[in-house]
């Protein structure tokens, strides 16, 4: 899988545990250097950063391009979540810094607006490459909208801000199997556990 991030990589590798396949992050290839991610879209980035680990890795990679889109700031984060505060933060920051910027920045630009204008959904775009062409593809959203002030304990990212109306909570308060219940990577991955079960047989 193409991430370092623990909690992608512990939600992703939980719904896949039932396949016959070994799922293995970045963490034992730190001599692949990161790539930019240049695409304007979560697919374009997903594609590109699967081919480019299957090819530096001689595996096939599982990359996700996932993140929020925010209605009453037009899409924004969008292809930025992951490092929408990244120059509020030191260089190599760890996504323990990195993830309260990127919320605080967040309710920076939100304040002030009303609740039935902060709708907002994650995305997940899920590619598979073997290095030259994309295997499978898969997208999914949770639809939401983004809370006043964080909420709960448990995910990582933008899940203590984005709250679930027919749930009354935010994503941060589901214990972790509910969350990838209902969750936008959790569904997407399910959707690609069954396709690449079918395309293994």
């Amino acid at each position: 899988m193409a991430t370092r991030n623990p909690g992608k990589f512990r939600e992703i590798s939980e719904v896949l545990s039932d396949l016959p396949v070994e799922a293995r992050s970045l963490e034992g290839f730190q001599h692949v250097p990161e790539p930019e991610e240049t695409g304007a879209t979560f697919r374009a980035n997903a594609r590109d950063k699967a081919a480019y680990y299957a090819r530096h890795t001689g595996q096939w990679c599982l990359a996700d391009d996932s993140g929020l889109e925010v209605d009453a700031l037009d899409g924004e984060p969008g292809v930025y979540s992951a490092r929408y505060a990244a120059d509020e933060c030191p260089a190599g920051a760890a996504r323990s810094v990195i993830d309260p910027a990127n919320n605080a920045k967040l309710l920076r630009k939100l304040r002030g607006v009303p609740d039935a204008r902060r709708t907002a959904r994650f995305v997940c775009c899920l590619a598979l490459s073997d290095g030259e062409k994309t295997l499978l593809e898969v997208r999914d959203t949770i639809e939401g909208r983004i809370g006043h002030e964080e909420r709960g304990e448990n995910g990582f990212g933008y899940d203590p801000l984005f709250f679930v109306p027919e749930l009354g909570c935010t994503t941060a308060e589901l214990p972790p199997e509910r969350k990838n219940a209902i969750s936008h990577r959790g569904k997407a991955v399910r959707t690609f556990a069954a396709k690449l079960a079918k395309m293994l047989d």
